[in-house]
């Protein structure tokens, strides 16, 4: 039985399937038959209509955001397309999102071994690549310098790669927050009214707390908005 919170994503290829709903109903029960029973909430569906080369995928992009703001699970109705679509499993590799599929269920930890697997093999390349170009400087006569065995330098480029890791998850989270702080200011909620429908939508902070406004005021500030 399922359990906890979901997102669901469908997807057809043309404008012609959305329409007709051809592919779509399908998926939809689904999705209805893997949630049938136990505890659990459908926070929203979202439905992708793309072509099979078209790589901007805003649908996907809203769903990954909605799951990360609301700690949900992606659902997806069929993987068997989706498994050998590049754009998509790197986008939810990247993602750090929990995902079930209804036609595989199992599925998730299947594909999340053949990515780290393909990743391994190209962090493999990269470092053979890395190593030839330094072996063919060094052929030049070109001098490579570094911070090795200096430990307070290594230390320092640590802390730096960490900040830079952390700016960019904040980045990130004020991304998938925009739209729905855009739409609050838009209806004229002020910074306190934005706090309490984000506590009440079950949107925690980056640090799991409840919302106040002079966080919200950071937000806003991230993504180039005025506070009201």
């Amino acid at each position: 039985m399922a359990s906890g919170v979901f997102v669901s994503y469908l997807r057809v290829s043309t404008g012609a399937q959305a329409r007709s709903g051809l592919g779509i109903e399908a998926q939809r029960q689904a999705v209805r038959d893997f949630l049938n029973g136990g505890q659990w909430e459908l926070l929203k569906e979202f439905v992708e209509v793309e072509s099979g080369k078209r790589d901007n995928r805003p649908e996907l992009a809203a769903a990954l955001a909605m799951c990360r703001l609301r700690g949900a699970t992606l659902l997806i109705a069929k993987l068997d397309r989706l498994s050998r679509d590049a754009h998509f499993l790197l986008s939810l590799q990247k993602a750090g999102v929990r995902f079930v599929a209804c036609d595989m269920p199992h599925a998730d930890n299947f594909t999340v071994g053949i990515l780290a697997m393909v990743a391994q093999k190209e962090r493999e390349m990269i470092a053979r690549r890395t190593r030839d170009a330094l072996a063919a400087a060094r052929r030049r006569g070109v001098s490579l310098g570094g911070n090795r065995g200096n430990l307070p330098a290594v230390c320092r480029e640590g802390a730096k790669a960490s900040a830079l890791v952390r700016s960019a998850e904040a980045r990130q989270r004020a991304s998938d927050l925009s739209p729905m702080l855009k739409a609050m200011q838009a209806q004229g909620c002020s910074l306190n009214e934005m706090a309490k429908r984000l506590n009440a939508e079950g949107v925690k902070t980056a640090r799991g707390k409840e919302w106040q406004a002079t966080q919200v005021a950071r937000i806003l500030e991230k993504i180039g908005v005025s506070s009201p």
